[in-house]
Order: C-alpha cells, then sequence, then structure tokens
C-alpha cells in the first residue's frame, strides 16, 4: 500500500509539472500576433529615405574631407563603402520590381 501511495503522488506530481509547462507554452502560443506596422509600400520608402541619408552623408563627409575640414579617411572611406553598397542593393531590388512587373502584365487573365 506504501509503494502505491508513493507511486500515485509521484504521478500526480509529474501531471501538474505537465500542465504547468503545458500553460507556460501555450500562454506563449495565445498570444495575439502584432498587427503589421505597414505594407510594402511604407517598407520601400522607408528603406529609400535610409538610402538617401547614407548618400547625403556620404556627400557631406566627401566635401568635407576636400575641404581640409576632416581628415579622418577611416570614416569618409567606410561611409562610401556603406553608400555604394545601400545605392546597388537598391539598383538590384527595383530591377526585380520591374522584372516583376512586367511579367504581371505579360500574364493575360
Amino acid at each position: 500500500m506504501i509503494v502505491k501511495s508513493v507511486a500515485m503522488q509521484a504521478y500526480q506530481n509529474a501531471l501538474k509539472t505537465q500542465q504547468v509547462a503545458q500553460e507556460k507554452v501555450g500562454a506563449n502560443f495565445k498570444k495575439t500576433p502584432e498587427a503589421p506596422q505597414g505594407g510594402f509600400m511604407d517598407a520601400l520608402k522607408g528603406n529609400l529615405e535610409k538610402v538617401n541619408d547614407l548618400q547625403n552623408h556620404k556627400s557631406d563627409l566627401t566635401t568635407s574631407f576636400a575641404a581640409g575640414k576632416d581628415t579622418n579617411v577611416h570614416e569618409l572611406m567606410i561611409t562610401l563603402q556603406k553608400a555604394g553598397l545601400a545605392m546597388s542593393m537598391t539598383s538590384a531590388v527595383r530591377s526585380k520590381i520591374m522584372s516583376t512587373y512586367q511579367e504581371l502584365t505579360k500574364l493575360s487573365f
């Protein structure tokens, strides 16, 4: 009888532990998803503004360096690389969007 009561108590403790774990996991999944912060156009517009800011910063640093005001060559080169990479990525995205648009216009419904 003692063995049965100990086994039963261990079984009940295991069930309680499992239920607590399931409630914790369930609480994470029951959270309502956040509403999207905007659509494709908002994301595209925000990223284009960031690329424009990088280009403006590059221009300011280049002008400052050429005028002799700033002698930090490392920052200038890093900014030039960032702006160039951002522009090439923007150009690649634009090309993909344009080719997708052209493919969509070719479709007949």
